[in-house]
């Protein structure tokens, strides 16, 4: 059996899944047309991502992780398209194919954006304890939640990342940056060189911050990066390497979000308020000052 060794890790395992454990089924676009709603969503567990949604989102997804490296096919990808391209695109993701190029490539960024983080990377509990084949036993949220507390709590944040992860965050950081300004392509191509770096500083921070990674914690890695006069002060620079950073967060295990799972703006005003959370606010805080100035020195 002869599989393509080339792309990411991800892409690679997608296709060992494709060929060795569903290598029965048929998962061209076609195939992925005739599937009901409930074989799609046992179909996208097998492969560790995002299975809840719509049949057609469910549909879009399946057929994106086939076939893309989620953090090629980005938005800033489709400006390089053609039309015809762009038009194909739309066909398979069941999307409106009239209209001009600009068009199209509006409908095409409006699949990704819905889709965001949905497909492309698995699941953290299956990074770390392997393939999960059995897609019909019921698990409860309230489990689910308790296993990534778990989960999060045995992750050694101080390891450094596998090579191919440190190779595909250098790629986005520079990815299609001929479109860009001189100045941000130089800034760009500077903040790629440190990718190992970057890596490391992520591992760090979750440490500090027990595994969690939100809007506060993509901020002090660009205080961070300023401290130690990386060149990110231009808007593109910072969004870039923060979006960078939040990739490796997540390959490292880390849970997205400040709070977790909340489920009503009031349980999350209560545990805003708590004591509790305000200590552990505190505690952050007092881990941040010492961690920047740990950085400065």
């Amino acid at each position: 059996m002869k599989i393509s060794k080339s792309g990411s890790v991800e892409v690679l395992r997608a296709r060992l899944i494709h060929s060795i454990v569903l290598k029965d089924l048929d998962l061209s676009w076609d195939g992925i047309q005739g599937m009901s709603h409930n074989e799609l969503g046992g179909i996208l567990k097998i492969f560790g991502i995002k299975s809840s949604g719509s049949h057609r989102e469910r549909r879009q997804r399946l057929w994106l992780h086939l076939n893309f490296d989620s953090r090629r096919m980005t938005i800033e990808r489709l400006a390089e398209m053609d039309r015809d391209e762009l038009h194909e695109l739309c066909m398979r993701l069941e999307a409106p194919l009239t209209g001009n190029r600009t068009v199209l490539m509006g409908r095409v960024a409006g699949v990704l954006t819905n889709q965001l983080n949905g497909w492309g990377r698995i699941k953290r509990s299956l990074r770390r304890n392997g393939l999960k084949l059995s897609v019909s036993d019921p698990v409860t949220k309230a489990q689910e939640n308790s296993e990534d507390d778990l989960e999060i709590a045995n992750i050694d944040f101080d390891m450094d990342s596998p090579i191919a992860v440190i190779e595909d965050a250098h790629d986005s950081l520079i990815l299609g940056i001929d479109t860009l300004g001189p100045d941000i392509q130089r800034d760009l191509r500077i903040i790629s060189s440190y990718a190992s770096e970057i890596d490391r500083i992520v591992g760090t921070i979750l440490r500090g911050c027990g595994g969690i990674w939100g809007e506060g914690q993509r901020e002090l890695m660009l205080r961070i990066s300023k401290r130690r006069g990386w060149p990110v002060n231009d808007e593109a620079v910072r969004t870039r390497l923060a979006r960078v950073s939040t990739d490796i967060a997540e390959i490292r295990g880390a849970r997205i979000g400040e709070f977790g799972r909340m489920s009503s703006n009031s349980l999350l005003r209560e545990q805003v308020i708590s004591e509790s959370s305000a200590q552990r606010i505190r505690q952050k805080m007092e881990f941040t000052d010492s961690l920047l100035r740990e950085m400065g020195t």
